[in-house]
Parts: C-alpha cells; sequence; structure tokens
C-alpha cells in the first residue's frame, strides 16, 4: 500500500477531535461554498461536494437546508481560510487548517496553544513543503471492480486506490478534484464523500512520552472552534 493507506490508517487509528465538532465544520464549508459560487448545488460542485460530506455524516437533511439558507443571506459573514504552519515539541511539524471570522482571534489563539505546550508557530512556507496536498473521494464498493477504476482513472490524475469497510477510496493531487468529481459523475458512480488532506512526506518516530507531548499540543489546537484541520508528521506509535 502506499502514502495515503498509511496516512488514512493512521487517522481512523487516533482521531483527535471530538465527532461533536463534524456539524460545525461542515456547516462553515457550506458558508463558504454558498459564498463561492450560489446556493444551488446543481450548479456549485463545492457546495455538491459538501452536501454529500453532509449525508455521510448523518448531517440531518434540515440543519444542511438551514446552513444553505442561513449563508444564502448577504448579512451572514463569509469565513476566510487560513493555514497555520508550526512545529510541535521534539521538532515534529503541524499544519493547522482554520476558517475564521475573526483573523485576529484565531491568530492569538493558535499562537497560544504553541507557545504554551513547547512549540513554535512558523512562518507562511515553514511547514507546508513537507506536506503533499491531496484530493480524495470515496465510492461504493459493491460491484465495483478496484483493479479497473484504478487504471480507468489513471488518466484523471489518480494515484492511489485502496478499499476499506466504508467503501472504495481514490487519492489525487489536489489539483484534479474537479475532473475526477465530473468523471465519476459522469459514470453515475455515486461519491459517498470527498475532500483534502495534506500527507507528510516524512514522519517522524518518537518515544511515548515525547509523543505525548505532541498529542497534547494537537489536542488542544482541535479544540478551537475555528479549527478545521490539523495535520503532522508523527509517525503515530499505538499501545500494543
Amino acid at each position: 500500500m502506499g502514502r495515503a493507506f498509511e496516512f488514512r490508517k493512521a487517522r481512523k487509528m487516533k482521531r483527535w477531535s471530538a465527532m461533536a465538532k463534524t456539524f460545525t465544520r461542515i456547516g462553515k464549508d457550506i458558508v463558504m461554498a454558498v459564498k463561492d459560487g450560489g446556493p444551488d448545488p446543481e450548479n456549485n460542485a463545492r457546495l455538491r461536494a459538501v452536501i454529500q460530506n453532509a449525508k455521510s455524516a448523518n448531517m440531518p437533511k434540515d440543519n444542511v437546508e438551514r446552513a444553505i439558507k442561513k449563508a444564502s443571506d448577504k448579512n451572514t459573514e463569509n469565513y476566510k481560510e487560513v493555514l497555520f504552519e508550526g512545529y510541535a515539541p521534539h521538532g515534529i511539524a503541524i499544519l493547522v487548517e482554520t476558517a475564521t471570522d475573526n483573523n485576529n482571534r484565531t491568530v492569538a489563539n493558535v499562537r497560544s496553544y504553541f507557545n504554551k505546550n513547547n512549540g513554535n508557530l512558523g512562518t507562511s512556507g515553514s511547514v507546508e513543503f513537507m506536506f503533499d496536498r491531496t484530493c480524495n473521494f470515496r465510492i461504493p464498493a459493491e460491484g465495483i471492480d478496484m483493479e479497473e477504476i484504478e487504471l480507468e482513472f489513471i488518466d484523471f490524475g489518480v494515484e492511489e486506490v485502496f478499499e476499506d469497510e466504508d467503501g472504495i477510496l481514490l487519492y489525487a493531487p489536489f489539483e484534479n478534484f474537479g475532473t475526477i468529481q465530473k468523471e465519476l459523475e459522469k459514470r453515475s458512480l455515486e461519491i459517498l464523500s470527498s475532500g483534502f488532506e495534506r500527507i507528510p512526506q516524512i514522519t517522524k518516530q518518537l518515544s511515548k512520552d515525547q509523543q505525548e507531548d505532541v498529542i497534547k499540543l494537537i489536542e488542544k489546537i482541535e479544540e478551537d472552534e475555528d479549527v478545521q484541520n490539523v495535520y503532522h508528521a508523527l509517525d503515530i506509535q499505538e499501545e500494543p
């Protein structure tokens, strides 16, 4: 298996954020999608993808419709996507994706988390290059020949295909998202969910105590309401 498989496996083994934050995150994604391309999912591919993710997360349809209606209101402020880069204790690279309506608050909060947990908030470009930005799509496994899908979608940028208990996952570089989405829809292949991830090019192992230092910082960052995702270069060692 490739790096995307190992990355996804590690993420499933240790979920940093509580499930309670999922609907909040999706709600922000809906606002940004509507502000960007309008409230009609038929004409807004980004919103269409977010709605698919909402369905996958069992977000009630009424919640989705309310979020779209709220986002369509001109008085509803948009969220700004801001990326923070830095190092956790013991030299572990960290990327923090945020969606905020108050940049000053978010900057101050994220900086304090790093400072109080022996980390260092870096400058733009100091860490991002250590991660590959990817897109992914999950489709149902039933009735699908995984090898056939892999061969057919190589031409559309897919680099890795693997199956887990929830379906078949296709991974590709970030810039191929729109092309793959269109092709899946063209073939009437159901998209269960889709998204973006940043996969570390190199990971680092630490001792148990050192690992806990890093986890403490990551968990603190994840608690912040403005944080959408946290990516890191820690090779998580689970207890036997």
